[in-house]
């Protein structure tokens, strides 16, 4: 794609990561005209954030991403705990929960980065888009009507930015939104994806070493023949060369370093806490990493930047398609930043081994009930809530959910529903569900609970801060 066909955008991505190129899919599938450019050649090559929680899932599955998800996957691996070269026994590094109705994914999948990115990408161009590369942002400008961005390549205009430009962010540096944060471990880590000679080690566990000189890990990849390896460093910097890491390897386990055969990515960093100030600055929006920064070992970082990502997409759409009050973005660091914020002080409390990897660490409990966007309660649901999945007669309710549309669903209730202009919001009953209970639920383009009650009293005023008409007659 080249980027001189294009002048102006109705939204300019920054960063064509994982929360990047989610965003570009969501505003592909609505319409919003949207131009993705990422400074380097190509995607992140490593394996880098490889957990893919449930509740990511879900979101993924609705962008059109689940089936090459589930295809290119699988469950974490049992951990393996070693000693002097002999196995001491299982160590379960994830909550596991069966499946239910309501939540159709019980456990973490892992998935390497790039190829997240690379599934994401094939989604974008099934969708009319892609990925301008070699294309960095060198300034940018914004007024009252919108952003120009100088590229490398050349000026854009756009009415919205949004910075997915990772933890050194230029847009971030550029607006002087300061990060605020903390160290959660001094000591260096080493990552690195690696191969292993097929009759040194299997692919059955997440082997894990201790030694005076600090951990190791070897980590098998589903779908592909790597391990990704993370080593800390009490002393010293770690060596990223191919032979610094074969190095390590036969220094902390018992492998030789011959039996590390391929050395495919590697790179070094120091564990950190971090949060913006801000996630917005005019038109210009923080998302994903360019926000918030974490320790690697709750899984949290990919997922929460994904999540950004469906908060804000469905906002610009409503905003730049339908009309809806610019006022409604305010919501998206209303929303989000508490959100960030809550999940910064998990993977902390991981990193440094006062919390274990529970239920929290699967995001399916998080919700935005004090968010400026909740309004009211009907059965055992609050505005705010994720919607949960469930039987809807020959479907799912995630069935009827996926897409850019709202869904006004009535459960256990013959109540009126009113009908909108348009096709943005599809009305949908169901019998009385326990997940429910009975009411009427305003279904937000991203899942959760917009809108509840008993009866459509107030709905319309609702619908109208999103820019919902109600048909005409």
């Amino acid at each position: 794609m080249e980027l001189n066909a294009v002048k102006e955008a109705g939204v300019l991505i920054v960063g064509a990561g994982p929360c990047g190129l989610a965003l570009a899919c969501d505003l592909a599938r609505r319409g919003v005209p949207a131009l993705l450019v990422e400074q380097t050649p190509g995607l992140f090559p490593g394996s880098r954030g490889k957990g893919i929680q449930p509740r990511t899932r879900e979101v993924l599955d609705d962008l059109g991403a689940g089936d090459a998800v589930r295809e290119h996957g699988g469950p974490a691996p049992v951990g393996m705990l070693w000693q002097d070269g002999e196995r001491m026994g299982e160590h379960r590094m994830f909550r596991v929960a069966a499946p239910t109705d309501a939540e159709p994914y019980g456990e973490p999948w892992m998935m390497p980065q790039w190829r997240t990115q690379e599934i994401l990408l094939a989604r974008l161009r099934e969708l009319g888009g892609d990925v301008v590369f070699s294309a960095a942002l060198t300034g940018l400008a914004q007024d009252a009507d919108g952003v120009t961005a100088q590229l490398s390549t050349g000026p854009v205009r756009a009415s919205y930015l949004v910075a997915a430009d990772g933890g050194r962010s230029t847009v971030r540096r550029a607006l002087s939104i300061a990060m605020t944060g903390e160290t959660v471990d001094p000591a260096p880590m080493l990552v690195a994806d690696v191969r292993v000679a097929e009759d040194a080690l299997d692919r059955l566990n997440w082997h894990m070493m201790s030694t005076d000189a600090g951990f190791i890990t070897l980590c098998p990849l589903p779908g592909t023949a790597d391990f990704q390896l993370v080593a800390q460093f009490k002393e010293g910097e770690p060596d990223t060369s191919p032979e610094g890491v074969r190095a390590v390897v036969a220094e902390r386990t018992h492998l030789e370093a011959r039996d590390v055969t391929e050395v495919l990515w590697a790179s070094d960093f120091r564990p950190r806490a971090a949060l913006a100030d801000r996630f917005r600055d005019g038109r210009v929006f923080l998302a994903g990493d360019a926000a918030h920064v974490h320790s690697p070992a709750g899984g949290q970082g990919l997922n929460t930047s994904v999540q950004d990502a469906y908060n804000l997409g469905w906002k610009l759409g409503q905003v730049l398609r339908h009309g809806a009050p610019a006022a409604l973005l305010d919501s998206y660091e209303e929303e989000r930043r508490p959100i960030a914020a809550e999940m910064l002080g998990l993977s902390t409390r991981i990193h440094r081994g006062e919390q274990e990897r529970g239920a929290a660490a699967q995001q399916l409990g998080l919700g935005y009930r004090e968010g400026p966007l909740s309004v009211g309660r009907a059965g055992v649901l609050e505005a705010g809530d994720r919607a949960p999945d469930g039987p809807a007669d020959e479907r799912r309710l995630f069935d009827v959910f996926r897409g850019p549309h709202f869904t006004l669903l009535a459960v256990g209730t013959d109540a009126a529903l009113p009908e909108f202009a348009g096709s943005q919001v599809r009305p949908h009953r169901v019998d009385a569900y326990e997940a429910y209970g009975k009411g009427l639920f305003l279904i937000r383009p991203d899942g959760y609970v917009g809108w509840a009650g008993e009866d459509t009293a107030g709905l319309a005023e609702y619908a109208a801060r999103l820019g919902l008409a109600p048909e005409a007659g």
